[in-house]
Formats: structure tokens, C-alpha cells, sequence
């Protein structure tokens, strides 16, 4: 918005529902432009614009790549309502009024058209921009901007089909092999809305000499293209990590969560920016890469087609029903430790068998110093039988 000269006090863009969040296709987006002046002044005529673009700009080596869209072009010269207009079209505007122009116009229709969105290298911009025009001075302008958000509902067949796959790998160290890791996960569905939590049911197999551990993360994926040319930017959202798997063991996720953060809806419909999400399982491997295998994710809107309620009572009934079953199955209460002689071996330092990083200077191998934990008092458990019968049982 420009500095405001002095003849004119106020020049604005005002949306007639103010509290609304934001716009979708074939929805009427209108308002009034407020104007007031200081000194007498003629208007030759109001001019206003819809204007909603996709544009991308980076810097490759030392040229500059740039692209842009256009979704959105609206243009209208509006009028004063029961105000005098010479035979030019221009009216007179005087000190210690209020005047308002109203316009409206209508968004266009779905598929023509794609959300709001601010990236690292690109933008989806839309907004109302008010021109003034004004005889033998520059025309002042003021701009606002407004959002659109695309529904994308995630409960077609093709989003609520599961997906999954398997990966492996051959481990070597100094060109010698040392076995492989494999894992083979898969998901119940590809869509989801924010808050939602996905289910993996995932296998991991360790045969190499190293310690390894599962992980996993939701990852998102902007791309943008200009000038021929495509960059990648890719962040990682929200994760998760299981047990470390030892060698010659595997290891089982039956159900392990993930929650899906709050974040945009995917953006599939732009040629110039596309926003994806992808649900990344992985192997850390001390000393090798990763072993990685990506399912897509289809991030919907929220409140079309969201399941959150759904889960969430579900984990309500479940959480209940475990409580009463710990309560019924819960045994006595163990003897207090105090009375265990204290092994001062306890006091050396303990080796860490793997460092929590995903980077490549954590240890290949575990090496830990052997010791002997000392021995747990005996106590008594309660088991009680399906018949109610109650029988006690040593443990040493």
C-alpha cells in the first residue's frame, strides 16, 4: 500500500464478511472500498482488480529462473450509488464524508483453480487491488489479500485402498560383506487429514554384524519448476523410532503410530508448484546408508472426509478396556530394594550400545563392559484362573 497524500485520508479494501478464513472455487468474494478525503477532490474513476497467480523465482548457478500462473483476472470500474457523476464519469468527493464502492465477483470453478500457498521458492497469491484514479495526478492504489483453500476429500477408493512395499540391502565393511537388512511395512490407506494417526505394520530383518535401528517420519515435498528446470526442496515433519535390532534378530511393528501434524492440504493441481507428502520408513545403519522405503500420503482437508472423531473414540474404548484388565490382572506389590546389598560394580561407567543420531559417527559395532546385575529379592505374584480359583506362585 502506498503513502496516502494528504488530500486523501482514507483509501481501503474492505471484505463484507470479515471473519472469513478463507475462499473456495465459485465462491462470491465482496466488499466495499472506503474512501476519505481532506480537500476536495475528483475521481476520474475507481477501478478494481481480482488478481490470483502462482509465481516462482530461484537463483541456478547465475541465472535467474522465473515462472508464473495466472488463475485468477477480474477487472470492473464501480460507481458511486446516488452520488452526481459529470458527463466524463468523474465525481467530486468533499471533506467530512464517508464514500464506499461496492464491488463483487466470483471465484472460478474447481479445477480451475488451486489454494494458497507460501514456500521457500515460490508463492499462490491472491488478492483485491483498488485503483484511483485521478485527473493529471498518478493513480494511488490500495491491496488486500485474501486466502483460497481448495477442498480435497480423501475418502475416494483410490486414498482408502492400502499401499506398502519391502526393501533390502546388502551390508559390506571394508568390501567384505556383512550380511544384509531388510523391512516390509504397509498401511491401511494413502489419504489423511491433520491429526489423524497412521497404523504401520512394518518387519525388520538384521543380519549384518551392526546394530540397526527402524524408524519413521513423515516428509513433505515441494517442488517447483522454471525455465525448464526442477528443484526439490524436501523437509521432515513429525517422526518416530523403535528398538534397537541387535545381529541376527529382527524385529515387528504391529500398529505403531504416527501422528499427522498440522499442515496444508497436498497441492497436486499446479503446473508450477506441487506440494507432496510421503511416509518414509527406515533402517539406520552405523557406517552405511540408510535403508529407506517411501509410501505416499495424500494430505486432505480437514473436516472433509476426517476420521479424527472416529479414531480417537476408538482409542477411548481401548484405553478403557485396558485399564480394567490391568486392574483385574495386577499382582502384589514387590518387596522394597532397599534391603539388596549394593554391587559396586554399578558405580563404573556403562557403554551406550548405539548413539540416537542419524548421522554416519556412531558406532559400528557394540562393545560393551560385561557385568552382573545383583540379584532381585523373591516376592510373591497373585494368578488368578479363569474360575476364580487364586493360587500362589515363588519366584526366586
Amino acid at each position: 500500500m502506498v503513502a496516502m497524500p494528504k488530500r486523501v485520508k482514507t483509501f481501503e479494501v474492505i471484505f463484507s464478511d470479515a471473519s472469513k478464513a478463507f475462499y473456495c472455487s465459485g465462491d462470491k468474494v465482496a466488499g466495499r472500498i472506503v474512501v476519505e478525503v481532506g480537500e476536495v477532490t475528483r475521481v476520474s474513476a475507481m477501478r478494481v482488480l481480482g488478481v490470483g497467480c502462482a509465481k516462482v523465482e530461484y537463483a541456478k548457478g547465475k541465472q535467474k529462473c522465473r515462472e508464473q500462473n495466472e488463475y485468477l483476472r477480474y477487472e470492473e470500474v464501480v460507481q458511486l450509488v446516488d452520488h452526481p457523476a459529470d458527463h466524463d464519469g468523474s465525481v467530486v468527493l468533499r471533506p467530512g464524508n464517508k464514500y464506499e464502492y461496492m464491488f463483487g465477483f466470483e471465484l472460478p470453478q474447481q479445477g480451475q483453480i488451486v489454494s494458497s500457498y507460501k514456500g521457500k521458492f515460490g508463492y499462490v497469491q491472491y488478492f483485491v487491488k483498488a485503483l484511483m484514479e485521478r485527473p493529471a495526478q498518478p493513480a494511488l492504489e490500495c491491496k488486500k489479500h485474501f486466502e483460497v483453500e481448495e477442498p480435497l476429500d480423501v475418502n475416494t477408493p483410490d486414498l482408502l485402498s492400502p499401499t506398502g512395499g519391502m526393501k533390502e540391502k546388502k551390508v559390506t565393511c571394508m568390501f567384505i560383506p556383512d550380511g544384509q537388512v531388510s523391512l516390509n511395512a504397509k498401511i491401511d490407506r494413502k489419504g489423511f487429514c491433520e491429526g489423524e494417526d497412521i497404523c504401520i505394520c512394518a518387519k525388520f530383518e538384521n543380519t549384518c554384524s551392526r546394530i540397526v535401528v527402524p524408524k519413521a517420519a513423515i516428509i513433505s515435498k515441494h517442488t517447483y519448476q522454471a525455465n525448464g528446470r526442477t528443484k526439490v526442496f524436501r523437509q521432515k515433519l513429525s517422526s518416530v523410532r523403535g528398538n534397537h535390532i541387535i545381529s541376527g534378530m529382527c524385529d515387528a511393528w504391529q500398529g505403531k503410530t504416527i501422528r499427522v501434524p498440522k499442515i496444508k492440504p497436498s497441492m497436486l493441481g499446479c503446473n508450477i508448484i506441487r506440494v507432496e507428502y510421503a511416509l518414509m520408513i527406515y533402517m539406520h545403519i552405523p557406517g552405511s546408508e540408510k535403508l529407506i522405503l517411501e509410501l505416499p500420503l495424500v494430505i486432505g482437508t480437514a473436516g472433509l472426509g476426517s476420521r479424527t472423531n472416529s479414531v480417537s473414540s476408538t482409542d477411548g474404548s481401548v484405553s478403557n478396556a485396558s485399564a480394567s484388565w490391568v486392574s483385574l490382572r495386577m499382582p502384589s506389590a514387590p518387596p522394597s530394594y532397599c534391603d539388596v546389598t549394593r554391587d559396586c560394580r554399578l558405580d563404573q561407567p556403562l557403554t551406550p550400545l548405539l548413539n540416537d543420531y542419524d548421522g554416519d559417527d556412531s558406532p559400528i559395532f557394540m562393545h560393551s563392559s560385561a557385568f552382573q546385575f545383583p540379584p532381585l529379592p523373591a516376592y510373591s505374584e497373585v494368578d488368578e484362573e479363569f474360575n476364580g480359583n487364586t493360587r500362589m506362585l515363588q519366584v526366586c
